[in-house]
């Protein structure tokens, strides 16, 4: 990986003795990446201000944008990492998909494995796969597509996103559970005029999700936290637009 520098650290949500979070920006690993040992990752970014034991508690895909939660030392992430693991955390997000939910209020229970086909892919699989359960709410509905919350019960890979995609609302721009596709305004505006000789630029070139906010115990002090991470500015502009022509 590249020589790293506190100045590359996304901004911080939150801080004190024990923990740290962060507002995680696309394109960022949470960790070491399996299959890219080279790939900038937050984990080495943390560790160069924060020493050695700064480690993440859980993590967000690459894609994924929001609050990520790390602990300064051994016994607050061994703490923090057990409420996730009991679910006492409470983690809420916002995703940009298309179609609409079969019902405004649901519960998607489905087992979810690895895709053996697809590495670096998952699947719903009543056989091999582990437990995974996932909240959604319809917040707004548009003629193309929809703005959802989704509180996920457990922590399974790509959970939100395979969850989505299996009632029939994956992600905008998501490039395994969907065609990838951008958003562009000349989709959801009639009449759109190209500038010539220009190519378009997309509202929104990433799978479409924001890890909103986490509440939870502190794992050391027992008293109530919630940390929330502002809308990132491509989520932004494509909601904008959305909500005018979609």
């Amino acid at each position: 990986m590249a020589a790293s520098s506190v100045s590359d650290l996304p901004p911080v949500l939150f801080e004190d003795e024990h923990l740290l979070a962060f507002d995680k920006p696309s394109g960022l690993l949470s960790a070491p990446d399996r299959w890219d040992k080279e790939a900038t990752h937050l984990v080495a970014l943390a560790q160069v201000r924060y020493g050695p034991e700064a480690f993440n508690v859980h993590r967000l895909d690459r894609e994924t944008t929001g609050v990520i939660l790390f602990a300064k030392a051994r016994e607050p992430l061994t703490r923090a990492a057990r409420l996730f693991a009991e679910g006492k955390v409470r983690k809420r997000y916002l995703a940009l998909v298309r179609g609409r939910l079969p019902r405004d209020e649901m519960t998607v229970d489905r087992p979810i494995a690895s895709d053996p086909s697809r590495p670096g892919r998952m699947r719903l699989s009543l056989r091999y796969g582990r437990p995974a359960a996932t909240e959604l709410r319809a917040l707004e509905k548009w003629r193309s597509g929809s703005l959802i919350e989704a509180f996920p019960k457990t922590g399974r890979t790509h959970q939100v996103r395979l969850h989505l995609a299996s009632v029939g609302c994956p992600l905008l721009a998501d490039p395994l559970y969907a065609d990838g596709q951008p958003l562009l305004l000349s989709k959801l505006k009639s009449g759109y005029k190209f500038k010539k000789d220009a190519e378009e630029r997309p509202l929104l070139a990433r799978a479409a999700l924001h890890a909103e906010s986490l509440e939870l115990p502190h794992p050391v002090t027992g008293e109530p936290l919630t940390i929330r991470a502002p809308l990132p500015k491509d989520f932004e502009i494509a909601l904008k637009y959305l909500r005018r022509f979609g």
